[in-house]
């Protein structure tokens, strides 16, 4: 009988301990943690939109056109001394651009 009830305390520590929610219950990630789409391929709309919340370059909606010559300036802005020298918008500035943002923090 004693050790039942010297067990006993612990019993319910154990039974009591908190435990992690299930998934669903965790809160979503906040918009600056998000990652890159790893199925959109480059110069697509989920690319175009992965970037641009990246560096913010559109606020409220309010911005150019994806992929225009004043949205590619504007990123190329935004990378600063780290932009891709490719020609703006290019297959390979883009490919620059995709590489760097994986690997660099969000702002």
């Amino acid at each position: 009988m004693r050790r039942f009830l010297a067990m006993l305390p612990l019993a319910l520590m154990v039974a009591c301990s908190p435990t992690s929610p299930p998934p669903s219950e965790k809160p979503p990630k906040p918009q600056s943690e998000l990652s890159a789409p790893d199925n959109a391929a480059l110069g697509s709309p989920e690319w175009y939109d992965w970037v641009d919340q990246r560096l913010q370059i559109s606020h409220d909606g309010h911005g150019p056109d994806h992929g225009s010559y004043e949205w590619n300036r504007a990123v190329q802005f935004r990378l600063g001394q780290e932009a891709p020298q490719a020609p703006l918008g290019s297959p390979q500035w883009q490919q620059a651009v995709d590489a760097l943002l994986r690997t660099r923090p969000a702002m």
